[in-house]
């Protein structure tokens, strides 16, 4: 997994744990990992964009596709594009997700 400009943000122990009991080899962990690195990926752009004004997406995603990792680039554009607090509500979609995760995997 790479980093993201967002990963600060993530609160998965309580998946993680869950994960390591459920998982019975380190490539089943990686493949669990690998699915949920991508719909926390799909959550937190699809938050952004539902949150940054349609006129803002184009410039963000070039932005994103150069320097996916400059935490301070990012969140300087998203605060001035969106105007309010895009952690906190990037931190609320990812609290949801981790709920419905952990439903998932306990299930």
């Amino acid at each position: 997994m790479s980093k993201l400009f967002f990963d600060h943000l993530l609160q998965l122990k309580d998946v993680d744990k869950h994960i390591k009991k459920i998982a019975k080899t380190a490539e089943e962990r990686e493949e669990l990992w690998g699915l949920i690195d991508e719909i926390v990926h799909h959550k937190v752009m699809g938050c952004i964009l539902d949150n940054l004004p349609r006129q803002h997406h184009e410039e963000f995603l070039e932005m994103f596709h150069t320097s996916p990792h400059d935490e301070e680039l990012l969140f300087t554009y998203l605060r001035r594009k969106v105007g309010e607090n895009i952690e906190g509500l990037i931190k609320q979609e990812i609290g949801g997700l981790a709920a419905e995760l952990l439903g998932e995997i306990k299930s």
